[in-house]
């Protein structure tokens, strides 16, 4: 079984009537999402249940859009085709212009908000190379893992499983990666200024969205966008599937949504380290005398429960949207077979996908996606490093009997096709 994530669908196509909706699937989805929010609000707060509807919105933005990160960055590399590299670059620049002003200011609404920043170091350049090599492996990043999850894929349950056990690993090795030599923290914000900074930021989301464009014009003669469908309005909307630039909309929205409920950017990796510690401990192993425990807030969380955790529970709220989607789709149809070359990928890739993004100070959400829209150097080294790190990743799937797209033919450019 291959990954369910964005870009592998560019040369599909959706045509026809709309399969049934699962009306099971969806009642219990959003029975367990309006439980879920009305329980959190009442325990903790209105904002912590707020944000468990974030997630969910998230969750069925990331579905039926099949905005992943893993899918998009392979079929660059391997094809040539760069539509989902440009919706990042969309989703980005949209992010952006909405941070920087509240960042600079230090607050959102009235509501004191900050970003999510991680030392240039040695431990980042490291972390994200595994977290890009493991994410071709595994067949998802930490989004994509877990929509596909909510949305029945069974072999990202084994990628699920072992990111959360590498995510604990990480935890306990940070300290000592943490001190290999690194420059520190570093803010465009407060070095430049945010008007300054989300200027140089736009431009070089401009310039990799002109590269990509650049390569697929030269090696295709003709661009390509998202899925071919004939479904319209709220058909679409509902069953999907949806515009790769609706998903990134939808995705900056719901990030600046976070920023303002839970007073800082969206993140996902640290609730693995929370859950895989947590079962650690339960086994008896000493987890609360690691150094990455050590702060007030991570030592409440340890012991605490995972509902009172924000990432936690925005990542079960991912879940639950993606499995609501996938209902509205009509394509909650879990299989269980999964051939022993994928197995082992998806093993190894969670591993690494796991200890990277500790390593690493975060994934493609809490370390890229909300790194760089905070106007943090460490999101576009993070970029970087694991896209380097996913070129490996791309060209070892072969051996674990995994697909990779590669490049076709150049055709000659036909006007009324380009996009």
């Amino acid at each position: 079984m291959t990954d369910l994530s964005v870009d592998a669908r560019l040369l599909a196509s959706e045509r026809g009537a709309a399969p049934p909706i699962n009306s099971p699937v969806v009642l219990a989805a959003s029975a367990a999402l309006v439980a879920g929010a009305l329980a959190l609000a009442d325990a903790y707060s209105w904002q912590q249940g707020a944000l468990f509807l974030v997630g969910g919105a998230l969750g069925v933005a990331l579905y039926h859009a099949l905005f992943g990160f893993t899918s998009a960055w392979r079929v660059f590399i391997a094809n040539g085709r760069g539509a989902g590299l440009r919706a990042q670059m969309l989703m980005l620049a949209a992010a952006a212009i909405l941070f920087f002003p509240a960042l600079g200011h230090g607050t959102l609404f009235g509501q004191p908000v900050h970003g999510e920043y991680g030392a240039v170091g040695v431990s980042l350049l490291v972390g994200a190379f595994l977290f890009g090599l493991g994410m071709q492996l595994g067949g998802g990043c930490a989004s994509g893992t877990l929509y596909t999850v909510g949305g029945g894929n069974t072999r990202m349950l084994v990628t699920l499983a072992f990111f959360i056990i590498g995510s604990a690993f990480g935890a306990w090795h940070l300290p000592w990666w943490s001190a290999q030599p690194n420059i520190g923290k570093v803010s465009l914000i407060a070095s430049w200024g945010w008007a300054p900074a989300l200027a140089v930021s736009l431009a070089g989301f401009a310039a990799i969205a002109a590269f990509t464009t650049w390569v697929e014009r030269r090696r295709h003669g003709t661009l390509r966008g998202g899925v071919d469908t004939d479904r319209r309005g709220w058909t679409r909307f509902l069953h999907g599937p949806w515009p790769l630039v609706a998903g990134a909309i939808a995705l900056a929205l719901g990030n600046f949504a976070t920023l303002y409920l839970a007073g800082r950017p969206w993140g996902i990796t640290s609730a693995f380290a929370l859950w895989g510690s947590k079962i650690f401990a339960a086994l008896g192993v000493d987890v609360a005398s690691w150094g990455y425990w050590q702060s007030a807030a991570r030592a409440q969380a340890l012991h605490g429960s995972v509902f009172a955790d924000i990432t936690s529970v925005m990542d079960f709220g991912i879940i639950l949207g993606a499995l609501l989607a996938s209902g509205l789709a009509g394509k909650f149809h879990p299989g269980w077979k999964v051939e022993g070359r994928s197995l082992v990928a998806a093993v190894l890739g969670g591993f690494m996908l796991g200890y990277g993004a500790r390593l690493a100070y975060g994934c493609n959400i809490g370390a890229y996606f909300s790194g760089i829209s905070s106007s943090s150097l460490h999101g576009w080294v993070w970029l970087a490093a694991a896209f380097a790190g996913s070129i490996l990743g791309t060209y070892l799937r072969p051996w674990f009997g995994l697909s990779v797209e590669r490049s076709r033919k150049r055709v000659p450019a036909a006007p009324a096709a380009q996009a």
